[in-house]
């Protein structure tokens, strides 16, 4: 357990969204026949309590590193004033956190009150509060410690997601507050506004021939794919097909530890190794069947998420779906030439594998509605991953070229 909560207390700080060390550092705590903890700190009086009060068996307390700090708290501040509630709409959150709850104090009470309901909790205490200064979340798992580094991860970029989708909305219906304007232009002092080209990973090329190639191949795109900051927490997937056998990383499975998490799913039904793939399995599936393709690869780069969600106001008072667009928009949409599709996980009539697959017939890629990109490659991961970031660049300068225009208009 001992080697676990420093293995995440390490991922949350070279995933940027914490220090290193320090007093800000995160705290992870993990319960087997005692109870331990990465480092030392004052709120571990507080935290290990609560061990006592829930089912649990790990906990994470992370003090957000810049610029998710401001942003959560910013988000924090606003939900404390309406329903206690930051409520992002990208497809992660909506289907796995639902909301993010939101309480003043680092108070014990609280706070379990609040995890007996939801995954995490976010504490954003007044400045004079002189008990806890700043913003914090706290996560928990029941079997891992990686369960409460994936929730902490998601509220990071949930968060990070729904302001910059929020401030475009709002300056588009001319409702961006002054406190929402200072907040972008101290976190675009910090971020490329004009992405830097970027040297791609040399990966390996196929087709590959046996599976020890393909096992190797997925594994390496993977764990480049995080590298990259193309996923948030390990969300994603990734597949390859070779003789009529779909090799697909397992559901719940980190993108950088795919190893002995591929299965190989035969595409005539013949297996059931099929329970423990992607829940997109279906969706991979048929885009193989449809496109003769060799490889996809599906990451959740921010602002490829951020813009897929931005829709014209005018539309949005008259839309009929406007509360399930994620899964159902009746608009065809593009990013320059970049199509956006609706979809949600699984094999409904509205699932992925029924809007996913007929968009491939003219582009080797599309973003689904606030859910990600998937790209696809003839022989290997080459093409795909270069895609994949062809795609986030495009859509982080179409987003700032946006909101710069429509600044403009106001000034």
């Amino acid at each position: 357990m001992e080697q676990l909560v420093n293995k995440y207390a390490n991922k949350l700080a070279a995933a940027g969204l914490a220090e290193k060390t320090g007093p800000a550092s995160p705290l992870v705590g993990g319960l087997d026949d005692t109870l331990v903890w990465n480092r030392k700190g004052p709120e571990i009086k507080l935290l290990e309590q609560i061990f006592n009060r829930l089912n649990i068996n790990s906990l994470v307390f992370l003090r957000p590193k810049a610029p998710y700090d401001k942003i959560i708290r910013f988000l924090a501040q606003n939900a404390l004033k309406t329903n206690g509630l930051i409520q992002p709409k990208d497809c992660e959150t909506r289907t796995f956190l639902h909301d993010l709850p939101v309480i003043n104090r680092f108070s014990l009470d609280k706070i379990i009150r609040t995890l007996k309901k939801r995954k995490s909790v976010i504490i954003a205490a007044p400045e004079d509060d002189p008990d806890f200064t700043g913003t914090a979340i706290i996560t928990h798992g029941t079997v891992s410690p990686e369960q409460g580094f994936v929730v902490a991860s998601s509220v990071c970029f949930a968060c990070f997601v729904k302001f910059f989708a929020d401030y475009l909305e709002n300056l588009q219906l001319g409702k961006a507050s002054l406190q929402s304007h200072n907040l972008f232009d101290t976190l675009t002092k910090n971020l490329d506004l004009i992405p830097r080209r970027v040297a791609l990973p040399e990966l390996d090329k196929g087709p590959f021939l046996t599976e020890e190639q393909i096992y190797a191949a997925i594994v390496q795109a993977g764990r480049q794919t995080v590298a990259y900051g193309l996923v948030d927490s390990y969300f994603g997937n990734i597949s390859y097909c070779r003789d009529n056998i779909l090799y697909i990383s397992q559901t719940g499975s980190s993108l950088d530890e795919l190893e002995g998490c591929i299965d190989p799913i035969p595409l005539d039904g013949s297996s059931s190794a099929g329970l423990t793939a992607s829940s997109e399995l279906t969706a991979h599936i048929k885009t193989i069947l449809e496109t003769n393709c060799g490889a996809i690869l599906h990451g959740h780069p921010k602002f490829s998420v951020i813009l897929s969600m931005d829709c014209d106001p005018e539309k949005k008072t008259i839309c009929t779906h406007k509360d399930s667009c994620h899964i159902r928009c009746p608009y065809e949409r593009f990013i320059d030439q970049i199509p956006i599709v609706p979809g949600e996980v699984g094999t409904g009539p509205n699932g992925l594998c029924n809007t996913l697959p007929k968009t491939f017939k003219n582009s080797n890629h599309c973003i689904v509605y606030g859910h990600g990109v998937f790209t696809l490659g003839k022989n290997d991961f080459s093409r795909a991953f270069a895609t994949l970031m062809e795609v986030e660049t495009k859509c982080k300068i179409t987003y700032f070229n946006r909101v710069k225009q429509l600044r403009k208009a106001i000034i």
